[in-house]
């Protein structure tokens, strides 16, 4: 047989584009061979290298996730949404996911804006307030139009204090709630004089306290890197945040006692923290959030900056389109329930807490929490395939965000919407899930991936760019 090199009369390399065994041959006569990743497009999808108007896709991608990978999330301070959320007003309630009217609201949303509106002290009862929710009184609007993030219904209304994140490297802000625990809470739609009156406390008690604490830190608490020490201590920063969560109470505790007022206050304010897990989360999803606004408008580019669900819709937004919402039904999660509940009992998706996959983490570093499925379903070798399969749709990964069990490999970074349609993979997204009924509250918790019509428009509508 006639040798390659002899063949060509000089030193050549081959680029193998099938298997590894292909090339055998090829490799057996010491010459060089590139094995290259490559499989034809899904159902004749295009490849799309720039747009119609001549910008390189490839660059504008590497821009978003550079902005990204340098923003800097830092914990600067807390307010009252009406004094510090950009647009709030009095009466004004902000919800999760796409903008959405009251009559399409699911159980949960609505039972979220009744129990604001008592809260606020709007409406006396649930009757009243159902009444004043549906009359056009009350403007609705989504967190993401107002540089805020709200976990499950996301509910945020004039009164209540939410974190002040800033993003360092770019210097824009967001704005999240705090945490109040799991089981019967307003975010899962729940209602009554225990939500009311744990509202009231974190309002009274919680909300001084902690923002006293924070006054006193120049250079507030550096969120971003809470997160990544947490994802190498077993949490993925959307449904595992007890580490994080302990690193934050950690972090400010010496603040907490210089500025304590009240012993009782005090020890009540820690035992909140303490026994909440997911009191981080509040923190982990403005980061992301103000870390991917930094990345938006962005031209010519395919990366995802926003994944958010109503309950009734999942929408999506692009940093070249950083205005325009791509909506498809919320999925149903498959998950694991509390005891009497069952899958019929289940809304569908919702929460802006997407926004972590979004940004890198949650259900994209699930490799690195395998406890997380003791939660949500599932078993620790699912949680590293999940990740594995992420960074086949993903742009780049976070050097900053890595992850131990695979050897300090950074997190998928980036969501493309050209992998995504070339592969068929859809982002997979754990979370909890809400009773379909108002007033009732959490039922359990699981997983699902992100409806591919989303993918599909947007791939459309980056045609047209």
């Amino acid at each position: 047989m006639t040798k390659i090199n002899d063949l060509f009369g000089k030193e050549v390399a081959v680029i193998n584009l099938g298997l590894a065994s292909m090339a055998k041959s090829v490799s057996d006569q010491n010459v060089k061979v590139f094995d290259l990743d490559w499989q034809p497009p899904r159902d004749g999808t295009p490849r799309l290298h720039r747009t119609k108007s001549g910008i390189n896709i490839d660059e504008a991608n590497q821009e978003v996730v550079d902005r990204i990978k340098r923003g800097q999330a830092v914990l600067i301070g807390m307010g009252l949404a009406k004094d510090v959320i950009p647009g709030m007003h009095k009466r004004m309630i902000l919800h999760a996911g796409p903008p959405i009217e009251w009559k399409r609201m699911c159980g949960p949303t609505r039972g979220a804006v009744m129990g604001a509106l008592i809260y606020e002290g709007l409406a006396k009862d649930e009757q009243e307030a159902e009444k004043l929710a549906a009359s056009g009184e009350i403007e609705y609007s989504p967190c993401h139009h107002h540089h805020a993030v709200g976990p499950m219904a996301g509910v945020v209304s004039p009164s209540m204090p939410v974190w002040i994140l800033e993003n360092k490297a770019f210097g824009n802000k967001a704005y999240c709630t705090l945490n109040e625990g799991l089981g019967k809470v307003l975010r899962y739609g729940g209602m009554g004089p225990e939500v009311y009156a744990r509202l009231k406390w974190m309002e009274t008690d919680l909300y001084p306290t902690l923002d006293r604490a924070l006054g006193t830190l120049p250079n507030g608490i550096d969120i971003k890197s809470l997160i990544a020490q947490a994802l190498h201590m077993g949490d993925e920063c959307h449904n595992r945040n007890r580490a994080a969560t302990s690193l934050f109470l950690r972090a400010i505790s010496p603040a907490l006692a210089r500025t304590n007022q009240d012993n009782e206050v005090l020890a009540k304010v820690i035992e909140f923290i303490d026994r909440n897990d997911h009191f981080f989360l509040n923190l982990s999803m403005p980061a992301g959030k103000a870390m991917l606004e930094a990345a938006e408008g962005v031209p010519g580019s395919t990366i995802v900056t926003v994944m958010a669900r109503n309950g009734t819709d999942f929408g999506m937004r692009l940093s070249s389109m950083p205005e325009r919402w791509f909506t498809a039904p919320a999925g149903v999660v498959q998950g694991l329930y509390f005891p009497q509940y069952t899958e019929k009992d289940a809304n569908p998706d919702i929460g802006d807490s997407t926004i972590t996959e979004t940004a890198g983490y949650g259900g994209m570093a699930m490799a690195a929490a395998p406890a997380i499925t003791q939660f949500v379903g599932g078993t620790p070798q699912m949680a590293m395939q999940n990740t594995l399969e992420m960074y086949e749709i993903t742009f780049a990964e976070h050097q900053n965000l890595t992850i131990p069990a695979l050897d300090f490999r950074g997190t998928p970074l980036g969501i493309d919407v050209r992998k995504v349609m070339e592969t068929g993979i859809l982002p997979r997204i754990n979370t909890g899930i809400a009773h379909k009924d108002p007033g009732v509250g959490m039922v359990g918790a699981g997983i699902l991936r992100a409806p591919e019509k989303c993918f599909q428009d947007a791939f459309k509508a980056i045609q047209e760019m």
